[in-house]
């Protein structure tokens, strides 16, 4: 976090300190409400590909990330997901048992795994993906175009700082 942020963050502490007999508002608290909205947005889109194609959330997780390129290894694909390592693993043996992605050793390293998508798996991307952009394009529907900016802007903004 550059200096700017540092000095942003002790100000906004101090201010909240100087407030210290202040409740809090679960339903009013931005984590939370954020948390919230980002469950409420994963449940819209896992309508998507839940039921019609019978994948968790993991599984499309990974799935995006294959469908973009052409092999990964399994360690580049927790950070690019938020998924954890046996979590990674898990779609991956799901997408896998599913004929949807295969896996082989990294030819400079045999405790990693490359994972890329099957012909089949790359169908399915495919497929999926014009349906996932739609529900993109519903869900943000609700928003001006000036809104989206601003939205868009501040997450970047947000995970910035957090970075």
């Amino acid at each position: 976090m550059g200096r700017s942020g540092e000095v942003r963050r002790r100000e906004a502490t101090e201010r909240v300190t100087a407030q210290d007999d202040r409740e809090l508002d679960l339903q009013q608290y931005f984590p939370y409400r954020l948390a919230r909205l980002a469950e409420q947005v994963s449940l819209a889109v896992a309508e998507v590909y839940s039921e019609r194609f019978a994948m968790t959330r993991q599984e499309w997780r990974v799935l995006a990330i294959l469908g973009a390129r052409a092999a990964i290894a399994t360690k580049e694909i927790g950070p690019l997901t938020t998924l954890d390592k046996m979590q990674v693993s898990r779609a991956v043996q799901g997408l896998q048992s599913h004929g949807i992605a295969s896996r082989k050793q990294h030819p400079d390293d045999r405790r990693e795994l490359i994972v890329s998508l099957t012909p089949a798996g790359r169908a399915l991307y495919r497929k999926i993906v014009p349906l996932a952009l739609a529900r993109e394009a519903e869900l943000l529907g609700v928003l001006t175009a000036e809104e989206a900016k601003v939205l868009d802007r501040a997450m970047h903004k947000l995970s910035a700082a957090l970075s």
